[in-house]
């Protein structure tokens, strides 16, 4: 019988084998809590897609005009997604969604349960529903968590996988360059 996940091994060495695995290198591993990540150009263009959030709200890109925008790709099942998720509500709350709007796209869960997560985390933002992961196909996602930088003029900027501190200072930097 094989062994289960060696949970007694680190975050960093399973995010790194996860990157490696989807053919990326990671560009920076940060400090003792074993985040890694990796920042990538994204460019071409912002595909349509058209997802309903919690409460009903349809969202589509025409949405964003005149805001920078964080596409979030996650799952509950993702420890990273799960440990990336109050920074990046905590630098949501920073900004205020007239600045920054932050999305965060489930990935192929049930409703109840992406929203089950989302309350007992006290996430507050949107939480997008990508029940059948076509808006994940259509961008490209394969590592979790990813996540897309759209700039204010609605170019496409930087693609974000692995867990990244989004109250550090490699996160302010991606973000102020989209303003």
């Amino acid at each position: 019988m094989p062994a289960p996940f060696p949970f007694r091994h680190s975050r960093r060495r399973f995010i790194q084998a996860a990157l490696a695995a989807s053919g990326a290198a990671v560009l920076s591993l940060a400090g003792a809590q074993g985040q890694a990540y990796r920042v990538s150009p994204w460019s071409g263009p912002v595909n349509g897609f058209s997802l309903v959030d919690a409460r009903g709200k349809t969202w589509r890109p025409a949405d964003f005009k005149g805001r920078a925008v964080l596409l979030n790709f996650w799952a509950s099942w993702c420890e990273p997604c799960r440990a990336e998720m109050p920074t990046l509500q905590q630098m949501a709350d920073l900004y205020g969604p007239e600045q920054l709007l932050v999305l965060a796209i489930n990935f192929k869960e049930n409703p109840a349960t992406a929203l089950q997560f989302a309350k007992r985390s006290g996430i507050t933002l949107p939480v997008l529903l990508d029940v059948e992961g076509q808006a994940a196909r259509r961008w490209g996602v394969k590592v979790f968590p990813t996540t897309l930088a759209i700039d204010r003029q609605g170019q496409p900027r930087h693609r974000v996988q692995g867990e990244l501190d989004w109250t550090g200072k490699a996160a302010e930097k991606l973000i102020t360059s989209l303003f």
